[in-house]
Order: structure tokens, then C-alpha cells, then sequence
């Protein structure tokens, strides 16, 4: 009987939900154990290092097990959700009251009939490595209860037929991996090549016997042999915290997701391309005026219009007139990259962090289709659903800074791109108009570009393109 109900449970993986990425981050269960499920239907929503994503289920059954709890961040091609395709209910108890018995270890040798039933892991470094402990074969009579009390402890306390597993958990671990592949991500194993550790002999304290890499550092840390790193790593890892971190005056949130991923982009970017920052000031009353005219107009009825609206416009008409700005650097091949495209990036603060999702072919819209493909973008933002195809291939991008009631800035540069331009905050000032001093609205551009294929002079043009046409809006006829 439980042959035919293991056989009918299929594990659904983390799949590559990001074109590349390695791990993503289980934001939301939808289902339980227990529930009916269909193919197709929504089970969880994850977030990568791009965006958050609702995971599909693609086949019917019932909810065995999931696999991971809320908030648990997890390497792609993991099973994170176990459905019954016979319909049986869950049978969680059954495999607690028969894993002292072997069964757990047992299962082992049935790996590989589940194997053509799921889609399999795509990235280098996961493939036979990325399943369970629980489904790894063993040798030697001890290792199956040294193996369940590293992978399925908590569901053998108390069950134990030798006392000294629950007792003494911690020799049990290096004798499971001395004789197994260690469960290590790649950069996890890349960081105990580096620092000449051998992972066979290290300790894990992640899930299911995963090597972190505070266990490589705990590892390389003293000069003995590996004893002393039993009685040094926990020493080390309580007296940091109490060092440096107050609890009751200090919160540590983990960077990871979007955050992490735009933290790495902008460091690269910071520390690869020579930034280069211009400003001008700008009149744009008349700007302003005419937004309010178009907003009246049938033809933009329903769109969202607004000064961005016509910031966006402009800045496509001047790298029409100018469109050696819309490149980039190849450095592998030391070209540089003219693209004859625009993909108009516009900057997004969101509850996860930024992200800076594009409008395609943004050069052949038409003020309307400008207009409604902007209200979709932001739209799309704020209930962070944006795409990670969105985010992908941006050339040129607009950050409006001024929405925070902040003057200007000098922007980091979205990698792959040669400008970025920041819009700050409109505000009414006085000015010299016709002669005379008036209150106006005025306000500062910023343009930031990469020095390495945008010289001064065409930076220049680009940016006293974008204020002429904001000063005076009737180029955007005269210019198009």
C-alpha cells in the first residue's frame, strides 16, 4: 500500500522563474495540505531577485505536504509542494510512525521512477544534488539513523530507537556527510574552495543538512583540526550578536529579493561605468499649462496624464535628435552597442524596493499610447506584479526624484545603460520672464551618463534638448 501511495505523489520544483536566477523567496501559500488543487491553479506567490510571481500547479491531485514554510527562501529546482495525483489525503502520520523503521532511507531507491514526472533543474550545480537528504541512498549499517536525524529530525523525536540520536544530534552530522556528497549551494561550495575547506568536514545547520556559509566561516575559522570547531562556532556566533546588536534599539532585516538584487546592480554599475552628472534649471510653466489642456482632451480621456507624460515624450525627442546616447558598453568585446530602440525605463519605488521596469518600443508610441502604456507600468508596480521580462532590456531610463519633494540628485546608472535623467521636484519661483520677475514653475534636471561613450558634448545636447522642449512645448511639434 505504501508503495502504490508513494508513487502516485508528485513533487512540484522552484522553477527558473527569472532567466537565471538561482533561489527565490516563498511569499504566500494559497493552499494547505488537505486542499483539492487542479491544474493550472495558483498555489503560492514567490518573490525572485526581480519581481514576486504566482506559481501555477500543473497537475490535479490533493495537497500531500508543502514542503517549506512562509518567508523560506528557496534554491530553484527544490520541491517545495507534494501532491497526491491518485487523490489520497495526506499521509503525514503514517511516514512519522514508520520513519524509525527505515522507511525514510527506504524511499531512497524510488527517486529515480519520479525523476521523467517533473520538470528537471536547469542550472549548473543542481541536478542530482538539489533533492532532499531523505532520498539520498546511504551505506553502512548507521547511516540510516544518522541520516534521519540530520534531514527529518523533528519527525523522529521520541521515535528514536537509540537514545543517543536525540541526545547527541551533533556527531551525527559529519559522519552523514563524511560519507555523501555535503549539501552546498555553488557559491556556498565556491567560498569553501576559496578558503581551503574541505566541505566533507563541516557541520551544516541548514535545513535538511544544507551547508550555510557562516558554517564554512565557523570551519575555517580556528587553525586545529576539526573538533575544536564544534565548541568555537557557537561561541563566536553568540558573541558577535552581543557586541554590536541591541535587540531592544536595533531591527536587522535580511537583504534579500529585489533589494539584494538592485544593491549588487547599483554597486556594479557605480564601480564599472565612469558616471557623469550635468544640470540644468528650467522653466516649465507652459509645460504645466498644457498638461492641463490635454487632460481635457477626449482623445487622452481615461489615460493618465501628467507632467512625467510629457517629461517621458520629450527626452524621446531628444534622443531622436541625438541617438548616440541610446547605446551601451560591450567590455568583452570592447564595441560599443548603437541600438536603434528605445526602451524607456522609468524608475518605481515599491514596498519590496526599486525597480525600474521598461516601456518597449517606447520611440514608435504616440502621445496616447504613451500615456496609457505609462498608467499600466506604475499601475503594475504598486501591486508588485511587474514581470521580470518588463525590467529586462531597458536602454535609457527617467527617475522622478521630484514626487519626494526633492530638488535633484545624481543618479546611479541601471546597468547596461548609458543615461539616466532625474526630474526633481516643480516648484513655483521667481523667475525672470520677458524681462521681468514673475513667479514661474521651475525645476532641475539631472542627467547622469556613462563617460566611457557619451562624451560632454553630447551629454549636453541631450539635456538642453530635453529643457528646450519643457520650456517651450511646441518643439515636441517642431522637433518630432
Amino acid at each position: 500500500m505504501t508503495t502504490m501511495t508513494e508513487a502516485s505523489v508528485r513533487e512540484f520544483k522552484m522553477p527558473d522563474v527569472g532567466e537565471g536566477l538561482t533561489e527565490a523567496e516563498i511569499l504566500k501559500w494559497y493552499v494547505k495540505a488537505g486542499d483539492t488543487v487542479t491544474d493550472g491553479q495558483v498555489v503560492c506567490e514567490v518573490e525572485t531577485a526581480k519581481a514576486a510571481v504566482e506559481l501555477p500547479i500543473p497537475y490535479d491531485g490533493v495537497v500531500r505536504e508543502l514542503r517549506f514554510p512562509e518567508g523560506t527562501t528557496v534554491d530553484v529546482g527544490t520541491a517545495i509542494i507534494a501532491v497526491d495525483v491518485a487523490g489520497g489525503a495526506p499521509a503525514a502520520p503514517e511516514t512519522q510512525a514508520e520513519a524509525p523503521e527505515g522507511l525514510a532511507v527506504s524511499e531512497a531507491p524510488e527517486a529515480p521512477e519520479k525523476k521523467p514526472e517533473g520538470r528537471q533543474p536547469v542550472l549548473v550545480g543542481y541536478g542530482v544534488a538539489a533533492s532532499s537528504t531523505k532520498r539520498r541512498p546511504r551505506k553502512g549499517p548507521e547511516v540510516p539513523v544518522q541520516q534521519a536525524s540530520v534531514a527529518i529530525q523533528t519527525e523522529l523525536n521520541g521515535h528514536g530507537p537509540a537514545p543517543a540520536s536525540p541526545a547527541a544530534p551533533a556527531p551525527a552530522s559529519p559522519a552523514t556527510t563524511v560519507q555523501s556528497r555535503p549539501l552546498a549551494k555553488p557559491p556556498v561550495r565556491k567560498l569553501a574552495k576559496d578558503l581551503g575547506v574541505d566541505l566533507t568536514t563541516v557541520i551544516p545547520s541548514g535545513p535538511d543538512g544544507i551547508i550555510t556559509r557562516e558554517d564554512v566561516h565557523a570551519a575555517a575559522a580556528p587553525a586545529e583540526a576539526p573538533a575544536p570547531v564544534v565548541t568555537q562556532a557557537p561561541v563566536t556566533a553568540a558573541a558577535a550578536p552581543t557586541a554590536s546588536y541591541d535587540a531592544a534599539r536595533e531591527t536587522r532585516v535580511p537583504v534579500k529579493g529585489v533589494r539584494k538584487a538592485t544593491a549588487a546592480a547599483m554597486v556594479g554599475s557605480a564601480f564599472t561605468a565612469p558616471h557623469v552628472t550635468e544640470f540644468v534649471t528650467v522653466d516649465v510653466t507652459r509645460t504645466l499649462k498644457l498638461v492641463e489642456e490635454l487632460k481635457q482632451d477626449k482623445d487622452l480621456q481615461g489615460l493618465r496624464v501628467n507632467p512625467l507624460l510629457l517629461i517621458a515624450k520629450a527626452l524621446l525627442v531628444a534622443i531622436r535628435r541625438n541617438p548616440d546616447i541610446n547605446a551601451s558598453w560591450d567590455e568583452a568585446n570592447q564595441e560599443i552597442v548603437l541600438k536603434h530602440y528605445v526602451n524607456l525605463g522609468i524608475a518605481a519605488a515599491t514596498p519590496r524596493g526599486l525597480i525600474v521596469p521598461n516601456i518597449k518600443d517606447a520611440h514608435t508610441k504616440t502621445l496616447p499610447q504613451l500615456a496609457e502604456s505609462l498608467g499600466e507600468l506604475v499601475a503594475t508596480a504598486k501591486e508588485g506584479r511587474t514581470s521580470p521580462a518588463a525590467m529586462q532590456g531597458g536602454t535609457v531610463t527617467i527617475t522622478n526624484v521630484g514626487v519626494f519633494g526633492v530638488d535633484t540628485g545624481t543618479p546611479i546608472l541601471p546597468p547596461g545603460e548609458a543615461a539616466i535623467l532625474a526630474v526633481g521636484a516643480i516648484r513655483l519661483q521667481p523667475w525672470v520672464h520677458k524681462g521681468k520677475v514673475k513667479p514661474r514653475q521651475v525645476t532641475t534636471l539631472a542627467l547622469s551618463f556613462d563617460h566611457r561613450l557619451v562624451d560632454g558634448e553630447l551629454g549636453s545636447k541631450v539635456l538642453a534638448d530635453v529643457a528646450a522642449i519643457l520650456e517651450q512645448p511646441k518643439k515636441l511639434i517642431t522637433w518630432a
